[in-house]
């Protein structure tokens, strides 16, 4: 099953980075936030990607290109007509696709641009700026079993985000903006989307978080799978430094790849 980031996005809140390179490649640890969420991903099994970029998209094209190169042991003899030798093998079971989606395209167009790459299939779908320790195969599983076109992961965290609201069988019913009396149940990203989930896109300038989820949800077809452990988006300077600190003090929930 492919899974699909959307990483096209300026990420303004975070401009002390993201005026040089698109939010998913801020690093944390050493390496940008995009690497971590597919090392999370391919922990599962999930090593086909499809990424949607869009502002500055060459620094994602370029970082891949050069990953290899980046991630080994390497001695430049310019003695020997330029030879180069490898000194160990670095190299992840990842089959990376990298789309233009355009500059300025709406989530909802982004996921419409990359309809083709698909294959008419089922596909996982996250943002390219939070990480989570959510049981993948669990959320899979679920959505497998509800025989909806869409599974959204939820989590309760604090009241910065719009709300939705979830009925006593895991329903989404709607969508809407937060009031003093709510409780805390957010969209965290890390999605399953059957295929027909691109009849409910109009185009680019769709924003997926809104009609779409908000027929889906209309229509009964938009489940909640509810994770009650860690998530984190990475929205500004200091949700970076958490994210950093939690890597340094070896307590960051989301990198299983070194348990």
């Amino acid at each position: 099953m492919k899974v699909v980031i959307l990483a096209g996005g300026f990420g303004t809140r975070i401009s002390e980075e993201s005026y040089l390179k698109p939010k998913p490649m801020v690093e944390i640890g050493g390496k940008p936030i995009l690497w971590h969420i597919m090392k999370y991903y391919s922990s599962f099994g999930f090593h086909e990607f499809v990424i949607c970029c869009g502002y500055k998209q060459h620094v994602i094209k370029e970082w891949f290109a050069d990953y290899y190169l980046h991630n080994s042991d390497i001695t430049f003899d310019f003695s020997q007509d330029n030879k180069m030798t490898v000194h160990n093998n670095v190299a992840e079971p990842w089959k990376v696709t990298l789309i233009d989606t355009g500059l300025n395209t709406m989530t909802g167009g982004r996921i419409k641009r990359i309809r083709d790459y698909v294959n008419n299939e089922p596909f996982m779908l996250t943002y390219g700026d939070g990480v989570s320790d959510v049981d993948l195969n669990a959320l899979l599983k679920f959505h497998q079993s509800h025989g909806k076109i869409a599974t959204m992961t939820a989590v309760n965290i604090g009241q910065q985000f719009g709300v939705i609201e979830i009925n006593k069988e895991g329903t989404i019913e709607k969508f809407r903006e937060k009031n003093e009396g709510d409780g805390n149940v957010i969209n965290a990203g890390y999605m399953v989307l059957n295929p027909e989930i691109f009849d409910y896109i109009d185009g680019d300038d769709t924003v997926f978080e809104k009609a779409p989820l908000e027929r889906l949800a209309a229509e009964g077809q938009l489940k909640a799978y509810m994770h009650p452990g860690f998530w984190k988006c990475m929205d500004t300077k200091r949700d970076k430094d958490m994210l950093e600190k939690m890597i340094q003090e070896k307590q960051a929930p989301w990198m299983v790849w070194e348990k």
